[in-house]
């Protein structure tokens, strides 16, 4: 009886994860309700794997049917950005246009509600979708394509759980105060998952500067939005998600590509 619980339980998260993060219908028949998704926050690598994953596929079968490097890496992205709705592109544009273009806390949390883009969000997006384009020429080859997309989406999203129990919200409404304040053991499992996800997809050392580039990435986004705005929104999540997958992806880009594992 605990095993089917316990079994029945990680679905659920499974299934919260992949709602949350991507388009697809997957969610549970009962609304998720408030906690639900920071106790789902283990998967949420998980869901990033599937979302790499459905990019590198995309690729290959561009590659097939003729396309180069060039094309065949747009496509992927857009296959990415389509699956999930573009929310971290979105969260990213919207982090940009409030710490660049706001004055007072309370005026750049008004900036990053507002649905409108920007001069600050247009140059983020832009930044944001040369660089993993460029990587991703970079690389080339299918099988380190598969390996860098898969690990920088989960690894990417590895480490929201813990950001979020660090970091408080800096508002009472909003996507990230409704998510909830993730339990430790969560965030912990899905930074583990995502170093484990690393060191399949590159090896150990640098399975290492991976860890230590997305470290980085949290701490000076977590000192940035503490000095900004008073805390993380779920726009700051999405900067997060954007930036850790850029780091990873140019790290890829950076290797031989034989030491790339496929």
């Amino acid at each position: 009886m605990y095993h089917f619980k316990l079994l029945r339980g990680i679905v659920t998260d499974l299934r919260n994860a992949i709602s949350f993060s991507t388009i697809l219908p997957f969610g549970p028949a009962k609304p998720v309700s408030d906690g639900d998704v920071a106790r789902a926050g283990w998967a949420l690598p998980m869901a990033g794997l599937l979302v790499g994953i459905t990019g590198a596929a995309v690729y290959w079968i561009a590659r097939e049917v003729g396309l180069t490097s060039g094309p065949a890496a747009m496509l992927a992205l857009a296959a990415t950005v389509l699956l999930t709705g573009a929310m971290h592109e979105d969260g990213f544009a919207d982090t940009a246009d409030g710490f660049g273009g706001g004055r007072t806390r309370e005026r750049k949390l008004e900036i990053m509600r507002d649905s409108r883009i920007g001069t600050y969000g247009a140059c983020a997006l832009i930044g944001s979708l040369t660089l993993r384009w460029s990587a991703l020429e970079a690389i080339g080859e299918p099988k380190s394509i598969a390996a860098a997309l898969s690990v920088a989406h989960a690894a990417a999203r590895a480490g929201l759980p813990a950001f979020m129990w660090l970091i408080p919200p800096a508002r009472s409404d909003g996507l990230s105060a409704g998510a909830g304040r993730p339990p430790g053991r969560s965030a912990a499992l899905a930074f583990a998952l995502g170093a484990l996800c690393l060191i399949f997809g590159f090896g150990p050392s640098k399975a290492m500067i991976g860890v230590i580039l997305l470290s980085l990435v949290g701490l000076m986004l977590a000192w940035l939005a503490t000095r900004q705005v008073g805390g993380q929104t779920g726009d700051i999540l999405g900067a997060f998600e954007q930036i850790g997958e850029i780091a990873i992806l140019l790290m890829a880009a950076a290797l031989p590509h034989t030491e790339l594992r496929p």
